[in-house]
């Protein structure tokens, strides 16, 4: 058995889960709502204040679901009682970001500024010129607009300069060296 699948996932105070006969499941609590379709095969039910994740057979298949059913609903139960942020950190001299109303806007070394719109449920903060960070309760969403944010001015492995994640750590390169 699984061994992520079969933990079940406990339901803190505050948070509702809602699960409908063809497994859309809705999760509300103090931060919002997310609703997320699952795979018909795996059993999700509600049990004594904990959600627990059943497959029907050891099929590839239903084996490889079964964990990920349980991760992602545990992202979800997380997501709104907790939210996720991710921190990126801009490297380089005249790199910096700013919020103008919702809107992010960067500058790194084009011609021009660069301007993020946030997505629906993504909020920004710029608590430094060269921080910047990236807030929201579901977890994909947060991952895919840090990620898009980044492929601006990824990290170059000689000086290190371009936007970066906080705990990521960019592998230098010795650059040329001189004829003697």
């Amino acid at each position: 058995m699984s061994r992520i699948g079969r933990m079940p996932i406990a339901i803190p105070a505050g948070v509702t889960v809602d699960v409908t006969p063809d497994n859309v499941v809705t999760v509300k609590g103090p931060k919002g709502q997310l609703t997320r379709t699952m795979h018909k095969d795996i059993k999700i039910a509600i049990e004594d204040n904990n959600v627990v994740v059943t497959r029907p057979s050891d099929v590839k298949e239903h084996r490889a679901l079964h964990g990920l059913t349980r991760a992602l609903l545990n992202n979800m139960v997380k997501g709104v009682t907790e939210g996720y942020q991710k921190t990126l950190e801009l490297v380089g001299v005249g790199y910096r970001a700013a919020l103008q109303g919702k809107k992010l806007v960067m500058n790194l070394g084009y011609s021009h500024p660069v301007e993020v719109e946030p997505v629906e449920g993504i909020t920004f903060e710029t608590p430094a010129p060269n921080r910047i960070i990236v807030r929201g309760i579901d977890k994909e969403v947060v991952g895919a607009v840090a990620a898009d944010i980044r492929t601006w001015r990824k990290p170059e492995p000689y000086k290190g300069k371009g936007i970066k994640y906080d705990n990521e750590v960019i592998r230098r390169k010795e650059g040329k060296t001189g004829k003697k």
